[in-house]
């Protein structure tokens, strides 16, 4: 774990695409951000409600769809705008403008989300696996870990692999559910008529709601306004301006694709089960039994399976993302990404293989439905602060949106919120109401309360920043005035590691070519023998022998070049020694080579590098 000193949005990748590029080149160059994002309105959780709405009224609730969807392109358009502009993700932006306390309670929230957010991904894939290949869902559950290693992978790879996976993976849902709709094969009279906005009764009331609740996810907000920012653009007006019309073009045709799978979800319900007058199918295990004897072939259901495992990985990787730009953003901390990969998939394993345990596979769907709760409390945080800051004319300058855009943003704002929130309370009441515990009906008394004073604080605060005094633009500490306000000692210990390899004949070099008239030096190796582990120091066997007698040639190198010089032999773990021996020895520099591995090498060969620096208090040199 380290602090960020470069602040920039996933600054591995951060404008590594050149859109310097003409023609349909540069507009292509543009495109891929809103393809990660649009698997966020794909994701198993919005499969239930689609679902549930098919089945139940067959198409009219279409149109709920294409407002959800027109409702989604507004916000990911305003996150983008955001990213290129200002050149900050929202997590950044909201570090900036709100207090200290409000900012953690706005990333505990965040990271919540992300983790309900994967739940509904790991219970997904899990579901797919156990309908098409007979898994049981518990070891499904625990086979999703293993997708931390793919991510990590194509981390490596650079960003625009990463969006040609997820893109391979849309289309493989987009064709699957295109075969779907060839076998139920649809009426397009009624599925034209669903487009028209009416509400059968209360019931179809609630659907609708359960579905623009799942459509906006809040962690999408904060990941487009990272991915932006992996193009490189000019930084002059008109290059600002065609970055955010090919980005809005961008998300207006995979937000469409994302409505075209959401809509033959609903349609295929819609055609298989409401005509047949099977008006209560909910569940996806229930969707897909059904198929194949409906439709005659098991295909249909085979390819609904394909579908929901190629969604539940595509969003799940996304997910992982969005939870990188979250801690760095707010906290200013980055992790291992493998490590934040597996702490965000265990906090999502280890409640779900819990509660299969105990209760039983039957409640899963209770579990998605739980998960979608979670998300619809923390939307409101993220809605609410990407309105107020492209609404900042200081900040946002020429680009700052208009009176219509924000009226507009806002009743998206307060529909979504309204939903959200009658949601949330309708599910408090029935807990407080279910439970005699007086604890909990307190602690959810509590939490409510102090959900809508953070909500209050979120709302207002950034409209009396006017009265706040001025922050500073820079987004790094204050630099160094001149070169001369550095003041270095000369080094006068150098401490060595060597492993009587290839890279030692350069630690040897660097040492002497650092070092000063009067400089010490320690060479340092550690034996890894068997007989080594297992005694350490009381080892006597051949490679320790060997190693003692080629660390006194090396100590002889250094007499024959005047310098003095020492040697140490250490034993078992590797840092660990190495570590005490610098630390022991007060040295004042440590010269490593290149183990020259990396990836998955370093994580079956060991990685010394990295984890001997955070042992030590002195400067790390290595030599290549």
């Amino acid at each position: 774990m380290s602090h960020i000193k470069d602040e920039r949005s996933l600054s591995d990748v951060h404008e590594s695409v050149d859109t310097g590029k003409k023609g349909w080149r540069r507009a292509f160059a543009f495109f891929g951000p809103a393809y990660l994002i649009s698997v966020g309105y794909m994701d198993p959780g919005n499969w239930a409600t689609d679902i549930a709405g098919g089945s139940a009224f067959g198409y009219s609730l279409i149109w709920v769809l294409l407002m959800s969807n027109m409702m989604a392109l507004l916000l990911q358009s305003l996150s983008a705008r955001l990213g290129i502009v200002q050149g900050r993700d929202l997590a950044q932006c909201n570090r900036y403008y709100y207090p200290r306390a409000v900012n953690f309670s706005l990333y505990v929230l965040a990271e919540i989300a992300i983790a309900a957010c994967d739940l509904a991904e790991v219970l997904g894939m899990a579901i797919g696996l156990n309908l098409l290949l007979g898994i049981p869902l518990l070891y499904g559950v625990l086979l999703s870990v293993l997708d931390t290693f793919l991510l990590l992978y194509l981390q490596k790879l650079g960003i625009r692999k990463l969006e040609a996976f997820i893109i391979s993976l849309i289309a493989i849902i987009g064709l699957c559910f295109w075969i779907e709709m060839l076998y139920v094969k649809p009426p397009l009279t009624e599925i034209v008529y669903g487009l028209v906005p009416h509400i059968p009764n209360k019931a179809a009331l609630y659907i609708a709601i359960g579905i623009i609740g799942a459509t906006v996810m809040p962690h999408n907000l904060y990941l487009h306004s990272a991915l932006v920012q992996t193009r490189r653009t000019g930084k002059d007006k008109e290059s600002i301006r065609k970055a955010i019309r090919f980005n809005f073009l961008d998300s207006t045709i995979a937000l469409n694709l994302a409505f075209f799978v959401n809509a033959a979800i609903l349609v295929l319900a819609a055609a298989v089960f409401y005509k047949s007058g099977l008006h209560e199918v909910a569940s996806m295990q229930e969707a897909h039994k059904l198929l194949a004897p409906m439709l005659g072939s098991k295909w249909a259901s085979h390819l609904f399976a394909i579908a929901l495992i190629a969604a539940g990985q595509s969003s799940t990787i996304t997910g992982t993302l969005a939870g990188q730009i979250v801690m760095e953003g707010y906290l200013q901390i980055r992790i291992n990404p493998m490590m934040r990969r597996l702490i965000t998939r265990l906090l999502a394993v280890i409640p779900t293989v819990i509660v299969i345990l105990v209760m039983g596979e039957k409640e899963v769907d209770a579990m998605l439905i739980f998960s979608q709760v979670i998300l619809s409390m923390q939307l409101a945080f993220a809605i609410i602060p990407l309105i107020h800051f492209v609404s900042d004319k200081k900040r946002m300058g020429d680009f700052v949106i208009g009176t219509k855009v924000k009226i507009l943003s806002w009743t998206v704002a307060i529909i979504i919120i309204g939903l959200d929130l009658w949601q949330l309370f309708g599910s408090g009441y029935d807990w407080i109401s279910g439970t005699d515990s007086f604890w909990l009906k307190g602690l959810t008394l509590v939490f409510l309360i102090g959900f809508v004073m953070l909500l209050f604080i979120t709302i207002f605060y950034p409209l009396i920043l006017q009265n706040r005094k001025t922050h500073s633009s820079n987004i790094h500490p204050q630099s160094i005035d001149t070169v001369s306000a550095i003041n270095v000692a000369p080094f006068q210990h150098i401490a060595l590691a060597v492993d009587f390899g290839e890279h030692d004949r350069a630690v040897i070099a660097y040492a002497l070519k650092l070092a000063e008239t009067n400089t010490r030096f320690t060479l340092i190796h550690i034996v890894e023998s068997a007989s080594a582990n297992a005694i350490g120091a009381e080892a006597y066997d051949l490679e320790t022998q060997e190693d003692k007698v080629r660390l006194d040639h090396y100590l002889q190198i250094f007499e024959n070049n005047g310098k003095a010089a020492e040697g140490k032999i250490g034993f078992k773990n590797r840092v660990k020694a190495i570590a005490e021996i610098v630390n022991t020895n007060n040295c004042d520099l440590l010269i490593l080579g290149s183990h020259g591995h990396h990836s998955f090498k370093d994580i079956l060969f060991g990685e010394t590098v990295n984890s001997v620096r955070h042992r030590v208090k002195i400067p790390v040199f290595i030599a290549q």
